[in-house]
């Protein structure tokens, strides 16, 4: 084997990527639902690439827990159960929990400050009606907080279960006064974080999933056991 059998084309990589995101944010987004099944002819059709793109992508984020293939069947986007989510949740606390703490106590105040311009960001987002546009911005605090907290493994380990739980988190945020509650308990995670303050940040990431959770398994308790999401 000589050195150019390892090359990828950087074009080739990108495209896929680029279909992979199309397809994430359309199942967060919630244009794609949990259980609807995802045909590969009409994914081209819509994106505007080849089958064999939009396969490298499936795979992919079969891997991150989005999509389950079944036989007969192909493709369906993941739907979560009441006892996935409640183990989920529990998990992320403690990982989320110890990643701001770990940011207050040895964060950069680059990373501080990138921190508090996403957390504006997020409260700027919700004033507008576009759920697309909060979860990105959601989305982009969580990434700031996970590299803030400088831990290579518990960033890997809390980006596959944002993955999974980003189905829940239009969900989530949604419904009745919990947008509000959310934004208040980002800005309390954000002060301790600049207070320099380990436990309290740890208490306020803890207090903000809890919170997450304690809304979204409501909702999910309210559904038939074929529709969870």
């Amino acid at each position: 084997m000589n050195e150019h059998d390892l090359h990828i084309p950087k074009q080739s990589a990108t495209l896929r990527m680029a279909v992979e995101e199309k397809i994430r944010q359309a199942i967060v987004s919630g244009v794609f639902k949990p259980g609807q099944r995802l045909v590969e002819r009409e994914l081209c059709e819509m994106i505007g690439v080849g089958r064999t793109s939009i396969r490298e992508a499936l795979r992919q984020l079969e891997a991150e827990g989005l999509i389950t293939t079944y036989p007969h069947r192909g493709p369906v986007v993941s739907a979560i159960t009441y006892e996935e989510a409640e183990q989920l949740y529990k998990v992320r606390a403690l990982l989320e929990s110890f990643s701001g703490q770990e940011m207050a106590e040895k964060g950069s105040l680059e990373d501080i400050a990138k921190l508090e311009a996403a957390a504006l960001a997020f409260d700027q987002a919700a004033r507008e009606s576009d759920k697309t546009v909060l979860i990105e911005a959601k989305t982009r605090f969580y990434g700031c907080l996970m590299d803030g907290g400088g831990n290579m493994f518990v960033r890997q380990m809390l980006t596959l279960l944002h993955n999974r739980v980003t189905i829940l988190r239009v969900t989530s945020m949604t419904q009745p006064g919990r947008l509000q509650h959310s934004l208040e308990e980002i800005k309390d995670i954000v002060a301790a974080i600049k207070d320099r303050n380990g436990p309290r940040a740890a208490a306020a990431c803890k207090y903000h999933i809890e919170m997450a959770s304690k809304t979204a398994l409501e909702y999910l308790r309210k559904l038939p056991p074929s529709t969870e999401a």
